[in-house]
């Protein structure tokens, strides 16, 4: 993607909180010579040589995956984002968006059998923690479960590239900045709110 030069964002920690906070993805390739995306949750861990690996499934009436081989996947994480009113600046001037986007290009592969089924283990302990009632995969009948892993295909991408960018509004001076952070804070609208606080994040560096 497109990341102007202020807006290039490295911190590997923060952009391995964003892909944890925001793990619902697309993921993109070609089928038949065009571009075909599935919307997943995938889950960001490191396989057994310690190389950083995104797992998730797939339907497997989706015909995607059986067009995933040699070539690149990209993959699509996106954070909190917000449009920004030029009626916010001192000056005239256009508006704008503000976000937190990341790509990932990487390799994949289909997992079966007992790894498919620890995928699907951490997935639902991931996503029930903290819930009342919580289910597990321990806890589905083996008649079940095997009935539903049909249906499935497991894959795995290992990650080659990761792009990122953070547009908050770095191009503004501190009088501006601030004035998008106030204007932000008092939206109604959440995601604006955390447009904000990332913002603020980056003012105290």
């Amino acid at each position: 993607m497109y990341i102007h030069p202020i807006n290039r964002w490295e911190n590997e920690e923060e952009i391995t909180n964003l892909i944890q906070q925001n793990p619902f993805a697309t993921m993109v390739s070609k089928v038949d010579g065009r571009p075909w995306a599935t919307h997943l949750p995938l889950l960001l861990s490191k396989d057994k040589n310690g190389d950083a690996v995104l797992s998730g499934h797939v339907a497997k009436a989706n015909q995607q995956w059986k067009h995933l081989g040699e070539e690149e996947v990209l993959v699509l994480f996106q954070g909190p984002h917000a449009y920004i009113s030029s009626s916010w600046y001192n000056h005239e001037n256009v508006p704008t968006w503000n976000y937190l986007a990341v790509h990932i290009y990487g390799n994949i592969r289909i997992i079966e059998g007992d790894e498919l089924m620890e995928h699907l283990k951490s997935l639902v302990h991931t996503f029930e923690a903290g819930r009342p009632h919580a289910v597990t995969v321990e806890g589905m009948s083996e008649k079940y479960l095997n009935s539903q892993l049909k249906g499935l295909i497991g894959v795995e991408i290992k990650i080659n590239e990761v792009q990122a960018s953070a547009k908050l509004s770095q191009n503004r001076d501190e009088t501006n900045y601030q004035n998008i952070i106030t204007h932000l804070e008092h939206s109604p609208y959440p995601l604006d709110q955390e447009v904000a606080k990332e913002m603020v994040k980056r003012k105290k560096k």
